[in-house]
């Protein structure tokens, strides 16, 4: 871990019960396009917060899980004689992924030219639309990183939008809005964030900044997520895991994810794992593999865990009745070998500094 580093943070954070109530506040009389997805129609959401907020010119409500380009260039098309000056976008990792794609344009406000930015690394002439991320999972980030994940399954692979300046302009964490999220999707998201927090620590970007909110968080997810899996109700709970993700966002925004993420797009590929899952359950092999390397990351551990080895996360894992082995999820020996090869240009196996 270096002395020497930076860290940027531009979005503005609002945590608080209820701060949903409050959307009119920060769309400020701007024209507002509404990004979520078909499950908070049935909820009554959607109708609430356009109860709450008179800005809403149109609302985009059929964004998918893992959002894939052929999906999303097809809502940009709906959109473009959409007058709009603002995002809101309201949902988990995918909906939040999905309004900085459609936020991107230039003055033709041409789809392709976002895939083609997105693909061949083209940032040339761009423009943005401001974004309102308002995550209603525990588990994303993205409402504090400048990346998004878009999906290519056609090609079985997971591209990175990045752009320096796509971080939201304002992040609202309303852990009320988790109390309806069911178990498995509470779990998996938690792990997610687990996995960020974890990934932000054996990381070549680390520093001194990011490992104190890496710390905070993991220790908020070891400490409550069985709880919390046992009591989906308690908000309480629900708090801490919300704001555990909040902390893994102020990490790995500035230092990203590692070997972990890595792994995990070719097991979502490949194998349809859930992201929170197939990122996570590797956790415990790399603490094993990481052990006794570096000072800073043992001193971490120690904080987290309690003590110096996985068995601790092991056991949060199995009261999870999540497998942490390879064969459970399909993977063979042979599987596992284009795993790797996978890994090999991968730049945030790169960031790892946990080597297999």
């Amino acid at each position: 871990m270096t002395n020497n580093f930076s860290y940027c943070m531009p979005t503005k954070i609002v945590y608080e019960i209820n701060s949903i109530n409050n959307i009119s506040k920060y769309t400020k009389n701007k024209r507002t396009l509404l990004i979520t997805s078909e499950g908070f129609i049935k909820r009554g959401l959607i109708k609430k917060i356009k109860n709450l907020c008179t800005d809403i010119v149109y609302t985009v409500s059929n964004i998918k899980s893992h959002p894939e380009f052929k999906d999303l260039k097809e809502i940009y098309k709906d959109i473009l004689n959409i007058d709009f000056e603002l995002i809101v976008a309201i949902g988990g990792g995918s909906v939040l992924d999905a309004s900085k794609y459609l936020s991107v344009y230039n003055k033709n406000k041409d789809c392709e030219f976002v895939e083609n930015l997105i693909k061949n690394n083209n940032k040339n002439s761009y423009k943005l639309t401001p974004i309102i991320s308002i995550p209603t999972t525990a588990g994303t980030g993205s409402e504090l990183s400048p990346w998004a994940s878009i999906w290519d399954m056609d090609e079985k692979k997971k591209y990175s939008l990045h752009l320096p300046d796509l971080f939201a302009k304002v992040a609202i964490y309303d852990p009320s809005l988790t109390l309806s999220v069911p178990k498995d999707i509470t779990i998996q998201t938690a792990l997610d964030t687990l996995s960020h927090a974890l990934e932000s620590i054996w990381n070549i970007n680390a520093n001194e900044i990011t490992i104190s909110y890496s710390i905070k968080s993991a220790k908020l997810i070891v400490n409550n997520i069985v709880n919390l899996s046992n009591n989906l109700d308690n908000i309480e709970y629900r708090s801490h895991i919300m704001k555990a993700c909040m902390y893994a966002g102020l990490a790995f925004s500035n230092t990203q994810t590692a070997i972990a993420h890595a792994m995990s797009y070719y097991i979502t590929a490949h194998k349809n794992v859930p992201h929170g899952i197939a990122c996570s359950f590797t956790l415990p092999l790399l603490i094993d593999n990481i052990i006794g390397k570096y000072d800073f990351i043992d001193d971490a551990l120690k904080e987290i865990f309690g003590e110096l080895s996985s068995n601790k996360l092991r056991m949060i894992f199995k009261n999870l009745n999540i497998s942490t082995k390879f064969e459970d999820y399909g993977i063979n020996e042979e599987e596992l070998e284009s795993l790797k090869l996978s890994l090999v240009n991968s730049s945030r196996a790169g960031n790892s500094l946990v080597k297999i």
